[in-house]
């Protein structure tokens, strides 16, 4: 997949069919869009084209917000790939983009550098200043410019609307499988291993110890059933998110056990899926008390991950 961050050097491809979008968490609505573009662009011997943003446009915008992502930009380029797409053009969001005026964005961006002969986008899409575009003004400018539009309807999933705003609700509030659900894989977290305290060890459940990233939503303080993948291969684990209240901790972390693995993971990069949440944080009387809880927790999560794998198959 190629990757054009700045449009100066954009090269324009054949009959490029486009969808828009900050795509945080590329989830089955998202994942929709994109196999309509890969379709259509297989079938006129076109390229699959997604333009995107970075940093999100809140960020921008709205400075004093504390926003959260689902996804870093690697990990949506990545999923774009996977995808089928054939080019990601990635532009950087500023304030002077924020202030382009929807005509002035189909026309300079989507006509002269892009030039689209097809656009797929959701049909809530709004853009340009204040947001003011609307699919109506695309559908309106469109064939003057030479393109046309094709509204997709979003995607529904149990009745409910699949939404990068609901993915995160569920996160925060623990619901990880409904997460999955929505995004159509396990909601990731992906760190470096650190040097922990060696209580795990102590007790006999080592845990490699990832930091929490400040602008990615973290699941509420608990345990959970995971998927650590290491050097591209999957393992079962428990995980755990909290402060540690049984040792009188105070920063919040995330503690992970890996099922029969004995290495030494320090340095090691951890990519983290979340699978089920087992229960909530809890305080121990002491460590013995909590080995005891630990065992019945990974017993929990091994019957959990073994559901789970059966169903996927």
């Amino acid at each position: 997949m190629k990757v054009t961050k700045d449009l100066e050097r954009l090269s324009r491809g054949d009959s490029p069919i486009v969808t828009i979008g900050n795509f945080d968490g590329v989830h089955l609505g998202h994942q929709a869009l994109l196999k309509e573009i890969v379709t259509k662009a297989q079938g006129v011997g076109g390229e699959s084209v997604v333009l995107t943003f970075h940093p999100h446009p809140l960020v921008v915008i709205s400075p004093h917000l504390e926003v959260q992502f689902l996804t870093t930009l690697d990990e949506k380029l990545s999923l774009f790939e996977q995808a089928g797409i054939t080019h990601a053009i990635c532009l950087e969001f500023t304030s002077q983009l924020a202030e382009i005026s929807p005509a002035t964005f189909v026309n300079d961006i989507l006509n002269n550098r892009i030039g689209v002969c097809e656009l797929c986008v959701g049909t809530t899409f709004r853009f340009g200043k204040d947001r003011a575009g609307t699919i109506e003004d695309l559908i309106r400018l469109g064939p003057g410019m030479g393109f046309h539009v094709t509204p997709i309807l979003p995607v529904q999933n149990g009745g409910e609307i699949v939404s990068s705003s609901t993915i995160r609700k569920c996160i925060r509030e623990g619901r990880v499988s409904d997460a999955r659900r929505f995004l159509g894989r396990q909601y990731t977290i992906a760190g470096v291993v650190q040097k922990g305290e060696q209580n795990g060890v102590a007790m006999g459940y080592p845990t490699a110890n990832l930091p929490l990233p400040a602008d990615r939503v973290i699941p509420p303080n608990g345990v959970y059933a995971t998927i650590a993948t290491i050097d591209a291969t999957c393992h079962h684990s428990v995980s755990y998110i909290g402060t540690r209240p049984t040792f009188h901790g105070t920063e919040r972390l995330l503690e992970v056990h890996i099922f029969d693995m004995e290495s030494n993971l320090y340095g090691k990069h951890i990519t983290l899926g979340f699978s089920e949440y087992v229960r909530g944080d809890m305080v121990f009387s002491d460590a013995t008390s909590l080995s005891r809880q630990i065992e019945n927790d990974v017993r929990h999560a091994r019957q959990t991950l073994a559901v789970s794998e059966t169903l996927a198959y």
